[in-house]
C-alpha cells in the first residue's frame, strides 16, 4: 500500500498546545495556540504565531511580552475554552477560575496552575499571511516546584502534558528512551 497525495498544508502533529498570556496584571487575557516552538538556544528564542485578528494580538504587537504556559490534562477544559472564547467579551481569568501570578521580567501574568511558564520579549515579528510570527527572546523560564526532583532536574513526565494533533487534544504518554539511546554502549 502507498502514500495518498493530499494538497499542501500544515500537518506537522503533535504540536505543543499553549495558553499564551498578554497585556497586564489588571488588564490581561489569554490565548489558546499551537502554532508555537523553538527557533534558536543561544539565545533562548522562541514563537508564536497569532492571526492579527485576534484579540489578543494587538496587546502583544503593542506591549512587545507574552508568557507561554504549558497545558496539562487537567487545564484541557480551560485550554480549548480560552481557544474558543473572545476575551474582548470575557475575562477568561475569572471565568475558568485561574489564577494570575505576577512574572519577574515581563508584567504579563503567569498562569499560577500551568506547571511551566515561559517569560518572552518579543524581538522580531513576520506577517506571513493568515499569521504573523511573534519571535522572542526568553526572559525566565518558571517551573512549579512540585515538578522539581530531590536531584533539582525538571520531571516533565509528572505534569501530564497536552498536544494538539488534526483538531484534537491528546495527552502525551510514557518515556521510550532519552537523547542518544540508541547509540548508548551497553554496560
Amino acid at each position: 500500500m502507498g502514500k495518498v497525495i493530499w494538497k499542501a498544508g500544515t500537518f506537522i502533529y503533535p504540536l505543543p498546545v499553549v495558553m499564551v498570556t498578554c497585556g497586564t496584571m489588571k488588564k490581561s487575557n489569554i490565548i489558546t495556540v499551537a502554532w508555537t516552538g523553538i527557533l534558536n538556544t543561544n539565545p533562548a528564542t522562541v514563537y508564536i504565531s497569532v492571526r492579527p485578528e485576534r484579540y489578543s494580538y494587538q496587546m502583544i504587537k503593542e506591549q512587545g511580552e507574552f508568557v507561554i504556559n504549558l497545558t496539562t490534562r487537567k487545564l484541557a477544559f480551560t485550554t480549548d475554552w480560552c481557544g474558543v472564547k473572545t476575551g474582548a467579551k470575557v475575562d477568561k481569568f475569572k471565568q475558568m477560575h485561574l489564577t494570575k501570578e505576577k512574572a519577574k521580567f515581563v508584567q504579563v501574568p503567569l498562569i499560577k496552575e500551568s506547571p511551566v511558564s515561559i517569560e518572552c520579549k518579543v524581538i522580531d515579528v513576520k506577517e506571513l499571511g493568515s499569521h504573523h510570527m511573534f519571535m522572542a527572546e526568553v526572559l525566565s523560564i518558571d517551573a512549579d516546584e512540585k515538578y522539581i526532583d530531590e536531584t533539582g532536574k525538571f520531571d516533565i513526565s509528572k505534569c501530564d502534558l497536552i498536544a494538539y494533533a488534526n483538531g484534537n487534544y491528546y495527552t502525551l504518554g510514557k518515556p521510550i528512551g532519552k537523547f542518544g539511546f540508541s547509540v548508548k554502549k551497553k554496560k
